[in-house]
């Protein structure tokens, strides 16, 4: 089994809705606009291309499986989602959680259990707030068991 871990700090925006049906994004921008549905959080440390070379080349199989856990003012969901060899990885600003397997740049997981709108409304509130979050990025992969 192969693991690695990523932290990233961001945080809420008082424009911050999150009602997006297929994905959740956070991003580096500080700004939100009505449009950006799908945002649950801005300010983050890094985008896709300030992850470890380590944690990408993992998140790079198709059977990689990454966890997501968000935190936030004691609150915690756990967000599960697949890697691709399809993802880059490279995108400067925003990571992204698809519940389709569409994959871009700016794509960190596929598959995801979780969009915007099911996050619990109570983290969705803090946020609101411009609370801080953490989210924590777990992928492992083994190659010894690919999924079939």
């Amino acid at each position: 089994m192969i693991t690695a871990t990523e932290c990233i700090t961001a945080y809420g925006h008082p424009k911050i809705t999150a009602m997006h049906r297929s994905t959740f994004e956070v991003t580096t921008h500080d700004v939100v606009t009505k449009a950006g549905d799908c945002i649950i959080a801005v300010g983050a440390d890094i985008g896709c291309a300030g992850l470890s070379r380590e944690f990408k080349d993992i998140l790079s199989h198709d059977e990689a499986v990454l966890t997501t856990t968000l935190l936030c003012n004691g609150l915690r969901v756990t967000v599960t989602s697949r890697g691709s060899s399809q993802q880059t990885l490279d995108h400067p600003h925003d990571l992204v959680w698809r519940r389709s397997d569409y994959v871009c740049g700016r794509t960190i997981g596929i598959g995801s259990s979780h969009t915007a709108e099911m996050i619990p409304r109570e983290i969705i509130y803090e946020l609101q707030q411009g609370a801080p979050i953490r989210l924590i990025l777990s992928v492992r992969y083994d190659p010894s068991h690919p999924l079939t």
